[in-house]
C-alpha cells in the first residue's frame, strides 16, 4: 500500500542518506583497503568501487551508467582494473571500508545503537518498492546480499536508494537535452554541485570541455553572461528534480509519511555527525 507524502519528502530523505553513502569515496580507509589489493591509482580505486556490482565491465558500460564521466578517462582504467582485483574482491574491500569509515566517523556507540538498527530497517523497507527496469546500477546492487551488521546494512540500503534515484535522474537529464558536461556545469551553477576543480579532477574532463559546455548553456539561455543560472535555467534545474522525484516516488510512498520522516531524521543525525568528523573536503561544493 502506498500513501501520499508531503511535497519533496522523498527528496529530503534522499538528501539525508545519499551523502553518507558518498563518505566511502573520500575515506582514507578506502586507500588502505584498496592499496592492499594492489591498486596504486586513486581514480582506479573509486571507479572500481562503484562499478564492481556490474561485474568486470569496460569503459563503455561505465560511461553509460555513470553518465557524466569522460569515456577516454574511463578507458585509461577500465577494464584494466579487474586485472588488479576481481569485482568480488573489490566488493569485499568496499564493505570493509564502509565498516571502518562509519566506525571512525560516527563512533562505535552510534554504530551499535538502536537508532542505527532502526535506520537500516526503515531504509531497507523503502527499497522493497524500488524497480529494476531501466535502472542498471540499482539493479546490479540489488543482486548483492544485505550485509549483516546494521551500520553496513544502512549504508547498503542508502546505496540502493541512491542508485535508484540516480538511474532515474539520467532519464531526466536525457529528456532535458543536457550532455554530461552540461549537466555538471548547470548543477554546479546552482551552488549545490561540486566545485569545478573537483568535477574536472574526478570526471576526466578538461577546462576546455567545461568552457565549451558553459558556452552551449549560455546559447540556450540556461546560463547568463555572468555564468549564473538564468530564470529559464533555474526552472530547468527545478524541473529536473521534479522529474526525478516522480520517477523515484515508489520507495518513499511504500515506506509511508511517518517512516520517511523518521528515516530522514535519523539520516540527518548520522550525516551531520559524519560531516562534523571531517567526512568531506571543505572545498567540495561551490561555484568556483
Amino acid at each position: 500500500m502506498t500513501t501520499a507524502l508531503p511535497q519533496h519528502a522523498g527528496r529530503r530523505c534522499h538528501n539525508a542518506l545519499n551523502p553518507l553513502h558518498s563518505t566511502l569515496y573520500f575515506s582514507p580507509d578506502m586507500d588502505r583497503e584498496f592499496t592492499a589489493l594492489g591498486f596504486t591509482d586513486t581514480s582506479a580505486m573509486r571507479l572500481a568501487a562503484r562499478s564492481a556490482a556490474l561485474g568486470a565491465v569496460g569503459a563503455g558500460t561505465v560511461a553509460a551508467t555513470f553518465y557524466n564521466y569522460n569515456h577516454a578517462f574511463l578507458a585509461k582504467h577500465l577494464p584494466a582494473v579487474w586485472e588488479t582485483a576481481s569485482p568480488a574482491e573489490v566488493l569485499d574491500a568496499r564493505l570493509r571500508t564502509v565498516d571502518a569509515t562509519l566506525r571512525r566517523l560516527l563512533g562505535d556507540e552510534a554504530v551499535a545503537s538502536p537508532e542505527m538498527a532502526e535506520a537500516a530497517e526503515l531504509a531497507l523497507r523503502a527499497t522493497e518498492a524500488c524497480t529494476r527496469h531501466a535502472r542498471p546500477l540499482y539493479s546490479a546492487h540489488a543482486d548483492l546480499p544485505v550485509p549483516e551488521q546494521p551500520h553496513v546494512a544502512y549504508w547498503y540500503a542508502a546505496t540502493l536508494l541512491r542508485e535508484h534515484r540516480g538511474d532515474g535522474h539520467l532519464s531526466a537529464l536525457l529528456s532535458a537535452g543536457l550532455d554530461p558536461v552540461e549537466a555538471l556545469a548547470s548543477h554546479t551553477a546552482t551552488g549545490k554541485g561540486m566545485a569545478p576543480r573537483w568535477v574536472l579532477g574526478t570526471r576526466g574532463w578538461g577546462r576546455a570541455d567545461w568552457e565549451a559546455a558553459t558556452e552551449r548553456l549560455r546559447e540556450r539561455g540556461i546560463l547568463g553572461a555572468d555564468g549564473e543560472l538564468t530564470e529559464s535555467g533555474t526552472a530547468l534545474r527545478a524541473e529536473l528534480e521534479e522529474h526525478t522525484d516522480r520517477l523515484d516516488a515508489a520507495p518513499y510512498e511504500h515506506l509511508g509519511a511517518a517512516g520517511v520522516e523518521r528515516l530522514t531524521e535519523l539520516g540527518r543525525v548520522f550525516l551531520f555527525a559524519a560531516a562534523g568528523a571531517g567526512a568531506f573536503p571543505a572545498d567540495l561544493l561551490g561555484k568556483d
